[in-house]
């Protein structure tokens, strides 16, 4: 049994992939996964080190303007369609799978022309445009969103999976995750954070939020900055006057420790990528949503929308945040136990614990 996955550029369609690698490698005795991805790419990092076989074709995101560039770019692509080629006439997959990015494209499209079967994986509310195309080839569309289904127009390859996520989110128990972070079970818990990396905007507000949470002692605050941020942040809190801050406040450059932090939170501020809001969902949590505002096709804001649509969140648009807006939705929400408590079951209805599952199930049916 050979399976060949692909998906790249961004964590969203990496991750998404190895746990798909992983759940067929752990259901299928003696299967020989092969990863095909970019060279210096952050796929071309996580992947060896989760112990998979790795091979690299060349191709690279199309620009939006006509230019000598984009001429570069489809010569390109046509030299990747030749590598993926190569690389599936060697290999002989069984199936080929793919989770987005532009690496996917000649990939999962030489797949199909070679009628082998292809199925992809939309981690988004609103599908990416490799994704779109691919949508017309292959003969399974995994999707996380209901929203996302009136973007494709094949209706009947759609299947509703969600987005697989680590099992570390199901198995955490509230009182040992607060014994673990010493965190008080009586305060209210705060938990914000704008992604692995960061968000600028997030942290632009969260300094007027932390001045005046510092003033009170009833609510604990785990801010993370994201590591490039941390020291800039801790300089912007000093000019604004905070230098000393009391003990239920923590910022933090990096979270190890997150899904032990979701656990605790009765409150989460995070930005719009569609594995985080799964995260959300899977652990049931009320969730203030900033997407970010320069992702493609701005499908955070798509993502956001859809838990808004719910009940489960708050949506806040980078161009309209500030600090005082921030914490008076914070302050709101902490202070309507019921809104919150709606909130948080709208999340868990939401959340799709069983989308590994599925999304194998579905694999499983062509093979």
């Amino acid at each position: 049994m050979k399976v060949l996955i692909t998906g790249g550029g961004t964590g969203g369609h990496i991750y998404p992939a190895l746990s798909i690698a992983k759940k067929i490698k752990k259901e299928i005795k003696d299967v020989k996964i092969l990863y095909v991805g970019t060279e210096k790419s952050m796929e071309s990092e996580l992947v060896p080190r989760e112990g998979f076989d790795f091979k690299t074709i060349r191709v690279e995101g199309f620009r939006r303007k006509l230019s000598i560039g984009t001429i570069k770019t489809v010569n390109k692509m046509f030299k990747g369609i030749n590598d993926a080629r190569k690389i599936i006439k060697v290999f002989k997959p069984d199936i080929v799978i793919g989770t987005g990015g532009y690496v996917c494209g000649p990939v999962v499209l030489v797949a199909s022309l070679m009628k082998i079967p292809t199925v992809i994986h939309e981690q988004n509310a609103f599908p990416g445009a490799t994704n779109r195309i691919l949508s017309r080839f292959v003969d399974s569309i995994a999707c996380s969103f209901e929203e996302s289904k009136k973007y494709f127009k094949h209706k009947s390859k759609i299947t509703i999976t969600g987005n697989p996520i680590r099992e570390d989110f199901f198995e955490i128990d509230k009182v040992d995750a607060s014994n673990k972070l010493s965190i008080d079970g009586d305060k209210k818990t705060v938990v914000s954070f704008g992604g692995s990396g960061g968000q600028r905007s997030l942290n632009k507000a969260m300094v007027h939020v932390v001045k005046r949470l510092n003033k009170l002692s009833d609510i604990q605050l785990i801010h993370v900055t994201g590591k490039g941020h941390y020291d800039e942040f801790i300089k912007q809190l000093k000019e604004a006057g905070v230098n000393n801050l009391n003990k239920s406040i923590r910022i933090l450059p990096y979270m190890y420790d997150m899904p032990e932090a979701m656990a605790v939170a009765d409150l989460i501020i995070g930005s719009g990528g569609a594995i985080t809001i799964a995260e959300f969902t899977a652990v049931g949590v009320p969730t203030i949503l900033i997407p970010k505002a320069y992702t493609t096709e701005n499908h955070q804001e798509y993502n956001a929308r859809a838990l808004e649509e719910k009940g489960a969140s708050v949506v806040l648009l980078e161009k309209e945040l500030t600090g005082e807006l921030l914490y008076k939705n914070i302050h709101t929400l902490l202070n309507d136990k019921e809104r919150l408590a709606d909130m948080r079951e709208a999340s868990k209805r939401l959340g799709k614990r069983e989308s590994i599952d599925d999304i194998y199930q579905l694999i499983k049916s062509h093979i």
